[in-house]
């Protein structure tokens, strides 16, 4: 363990946990140095038992022999770095949840041309046993891409993809929504149309309003055996197209007029109505 008292904003070491915005973090060009931060004792224990790569720790000093003696205890000569609460939050620009972040390395990726290849391999494998996937379909927000993974892991939900538009689900904000459950539920991005599903073997149920949708009770979903469930984004909901091309167009009967639900509330409802 190397603990690292940090005296000042600048001191070297602490950019990725400061100065980098959430894309730099990505490190698309270089994908091999990607990194997302975990936040929370409980969501960086959840990161390391599936096996995610820690690579520096930031607590606040009185965590070193508390919230986060287990997790400097696991993870060996790892720097910690350490400071006054006030300076933490000067540095991270927001209150430390817990008072303990974590740097960690992203999954491996592969560029240009051989990253579809892998990620073709990558659903392949993920999609062989599925039975009950959601695609979200460009949501953006941070907080709604947490819940839905926390409700998805919860429910039962197999596999979750992700058109290239959404929110990364390892966003610092979404891992924290998600209580690490973005750890727990197979994820990739789908960058094929909605009928590649086919192939899989998959219908599709697009969560919509629409003069010909059916409800969600409806017996004949419950029949389908391998049923990929899209949702749309917070505001305008999924595009023409995407609901022309589904097999079925779902709605959430309301009450009191209400036309709608959240995103994240909505997929909660469907998860747990369609489980297998």
């Amino acid at each position: 363990m190397s603990i690292i008292r940090i005296h000042s904003l600048s001191d070297p070491g602490v950019d990725i946990f400061s100065v980098l915005t959430e894309a730099q973090l990505r490190n698309r060009l270089e994908p091999e140095k990607g990194i997302f931060i975990a936040e929370s004792p409980k969501v960086i224990q959840v990161a390391l038992d599936k096996g995610y790569e820690p690579l520096a720790l930031l607590c606040e000093e009185r965590h070193i022999t508390g919230d986060a003696a287990d997790i400097i205890r696991r993870c060996g000569d790892m720097p910690v770095y350490t400071g006054e609460r006030g300076m933490l939050g000067a540095l991270t620009g927001y209150n430390l949840t817990r008072g303990v972040l974590c740097a960690m390395r992203r999954p491996e990726a592969t560029p240009s041309l051989a990253e579809k290849v892998g990620e073709r391999a990558l659903l392949d494998d993920m999609l062989r046993d599925a039975r009950l996937v959601v695609v979200i379909d460009g949501v953006v927000d941070t907080t709604n891409i947490g819940a839905i993974f926390r409700s998805a892991a919860a429910l039962g939900i197999d596999a979750v993809l992700l058109t290239p538009t959404a929110c990364d689900p390892l966003n610092r904000r979404a891992v924290r929504v998600s209580m690490g459950s973005v750890f727990l539920v197979p994820w990739t991005y789908l960058r094929e149309p909605l009928q590649s599903l086919h192939r899989y073997g998959f219908q599709t149920a697009a969560m919509a309003l629409s003069d010909d949708s059916i409800p969600l009770d409806d017996p004949c979903l419950k029949e389908v055996p391998r049923l990929a469930i899209v949702m749309g984004t917070e505001g305008d909901g999924l595009a023409k197209e995407t609901i022309a091309d589904a097999d079925y167009v779902v709605r959430i009967p309301m009450h009191h007029n209400v036309d709608s639900l959240n995103v994240a509330a909505a997929a909660a409802v469907a998860f747990w109505e369609l489980r297998k």
